[in-house]
């Protein structure tokens, strides 16, 4: 069985001290084990995807500018890859098991392809892993639930700004959508 690795949103203004929308230090504690999934699924044979959140400079009509600082702006370096996660991008971003998908929303699901890349490829379960666990991996994890694919969340490879709603969705992915948590 194919399976695929869902890498959300792990850029320099979620995760790095500085960044535009950081979670700081929940998110650099899981880099380490983040890029080992990476390298790990890589090297399988098993797709990748990176689903990295875009924004355009000063648009006004996406729903999160009232919500959030502006923030994975186009051609910045906030929108580059946190850490040893970017050159291991680097180095692999050519071959064919590795997708770089921009998403506007959420999900890694809405507005994309991501279903029909999956669909495509025989693939069944997909394992998330990223920032921000009761955000972009929980809208995520729930489209992938209603779409039928089954889902394993990396416990140690998820982080986010919030500790009560990273242990609320821990739960819910385990409880609510049925995944195994690891």
């Amino acid at each position: 069985m194919m399976k695929a690795l869902l890498n959300i949103d792990y850029t320099n203004d979620f995760i790095a001290a500085d960044g535009a929308l950081t979670c700081g230090e929940p998110g650099q504690a899981i880099e380490a084990e983040l890029v080992r999934l990476t390298k790990e699924f890589i090297e399988s044979g098993n797709y990748v995807v990176f689903a990295i959140d875009l924004h355009e400079k000063g648009d006004t009509y996406h729903p999160e500018t009232k919500l959030f600082p502006p923030h994975n702006i186009r051609n910045t370096e906030g929108r580059k890859l946190y850490g040893a996660l970017e050159p291991l991008y680097q180095e692999n971003k050519d071959k064919s098991n590795v997708y770089w998908m921009d998403k506007t929303r959420y999900s890694a699901f809405a507005g994309t392809d991501l279903e029909t890349k999956l669909r495509e490829r025989g693939i069944t379960e997909v394992h998330i892993v990223g920032c921000c666990t009761d955000i972009c991996c929980l809208h995520t994890a729930v489209d992938a639930y209603n779409k039928g694919f089954s889902i394993v969340i990396h416990e140690k490879a998820v982080a986010s700004f919030n500790q009560v709603g990273h242990d609320w969705a821990l739960g819910h992915f385990k409880m609510t959508l049925g995944a195994e948590v690891r």
